[in-house]
């Protein structure tokens, strides 16, 4: 359903729970007015505070409709609240709502790897509860099976923000790392993303997005994954690819590599999250038995676990989400959809470039942050994207309708011009 607006946006109750918002989280997460905490220079405009989400649609708590552009940062890939992945939490969380990690798995956590394992061509799995639980266990592996200490990472390239993963990150590096240097290691060097290749030798693994999300929806020249992969091989180093992201459809192909117009090989190890269970909490690395059981069988105490590793109901969950990938068509859906958005988008005024593939779409404009805002004021949930906030990313549910995209580039066009600075007469 098209946007629907009762109020100005945020609405009155959206501020006033902002306000209780303001009084107990840590101000360094979410982006407030100005009024609240002046001092510490936090944004001058506050968020809609989400109450409830359908299909493509966001409720806030002034009953306001929004359409969600950004699929809750690719969460919902196959649409919020999708009734047959709820059913499967449901029905999992009223028989066995938790496990224990490394210790007792369940039937769920089984299946679901060997659907992953079917699906990617791996043998193993390491499941996680986040995208940088994935890469830190790509990470480990790569460390385990080369025997090497380094590992090369790309400009823009985003991996998540816990310790291991934030020493790999390509995408505001100054930013997201100058403030907790001393607890990082400098494991990792980094090369333009796209770029010339180099020698490759010394390190255990090259981590490289197929197609850069929060770096701007970019994908890297024909050819350029093929060569990293081959040059990585004859060194005898490791191919990490973070499909987070970029997985399950969202590319127009299950995962980004996958581009019939752009072939590399299979990666020695893979992370995926986000869409993977549909709003729970499950990330994986996965990877060949030659790489994986460089770890060694157990004896009794893990060595890389977690409370909630595995956890059923996020298995279940995940198994209905590929269920409603496959189902429904949605990989070629997201391919044709994105097909007839970029067509659209060709005839913007105001829009620059397009990156990307399928769903996963860099719209170019300029001044991104303030055509955000009029479009959040007009019902369109939407973030900008790239190091300099270049581009709007577009990262909508699969199965997003077209007259969705014949209003979202309507809206769009007198956004652009609305944010076009004026020149005196």
């Amino acid at each position: 359903m098209l946007p629907a607006l009762l109020t100005e946006v945020p609405g009155p109750a959206s501020r006033a729970w902002v306000d209780r918002l303001a009084a107990r989280e840590c101000p360094g997460i979410t982006a407030r007015r100005a009024r609240r905490a002046a001092a510490i220079g936090t944004a001058d405009t506050d968020p809609i505070v989400w109450a409830e989400a359908e299909g493509e649609n966001v409720w806030d708590v002034d009953g306001n409709r929004f359409v969600d552009l950004c699929a809750g940062f690719g969460v919902a890939s196959v649409g919020h609240r999708h009734p047959a992945v709820v059913a499967a939490g449901q029905a999992q969380l009223a028989r066995l709502p938790h496990a224990m990690g490394d210790a007792f798995p369940d039937p769920r956590r089984i299946e679901l790897m060997e659907r992953l394992c079917a699906l990617t061509g791996q043998d193993r799995v390491i499941f996680g509860s986040s995208g940088s639980d994935a890469v830190e266990a790509a990470l480990k592996t790569a460390f385990l099976a080369t025997g090497r200490r380094r590992i090369l990472t790309f400009d823009g390239g985003y991996h998540g923000l816990a310790a291991a993963p934030l020493a790999a990150i390509g995408y505001h590096v100054e930013a997201f790392q100058q403030p907790f240097s001393a607890l990082l290691g400098s494991f990792a060097d980094r090369a333009p993303y796209g770029g010339g290749l180099q020698d490759l030798s010394a390190y255990a693994a090259v981590l490289v997005e197929p197609l850069q999300g929060r770096g701007g929806m970019r994908a890297p020249p024909v050819g350029w994954l093929r060569s990293l992969a081959e040059a990585a091989h004859r060194a005898g180093t490791l191919v990490i690819h973070d499909e987070i992201y970029s997985g399950f459809g969202r590319t127009g192909t299950m995962f980004a590599s996958e581009n019939p117009a752009d072939p590399c090989p299979r990666p020695d190890l893979l992370c995926v999250g986000k869409a993977l269970a549909g709003g729970f909490p499950l990330s994986a690395c996965l990877g060949g038995a030659a790489v994986m059981d460089a770890w060694g069988a157990s004896r009794g105490e893990a060595i890389h676990t977690q409370t909630f590793l595995g956890n059923p109901v996020g298995c279940a969950m995940a198994l209905a989400v590929l269920d409603v990938i496959e189902d429904d068509g949605l990989v070629a859906r997201a391919h044709a959809t994105g097909e007839t958005l970029r067509e659209r988008l060709r005839r913007t005024s105001g829009v620059h470039a397009i990156s990307g593939r399928g769903l996963m779409v860099g719209i170019h404009v300029a001044d991104s942050l303030a055509v955000t805002r009029r479009l959040l004021e007009n019902g369109w949930i939407i973030l900008p994207c790239g190091e300099h906030a270049e581009a709007l990313g577009f990262t909508p549910p699969l199965a997003i309708a077209e007259p969705t995209l014949d209003a979202f580039t309507r809206d769009l066009q007198d956004a652009i011009a609305l944010s076009a600075p004026t020149t005196a007469c």
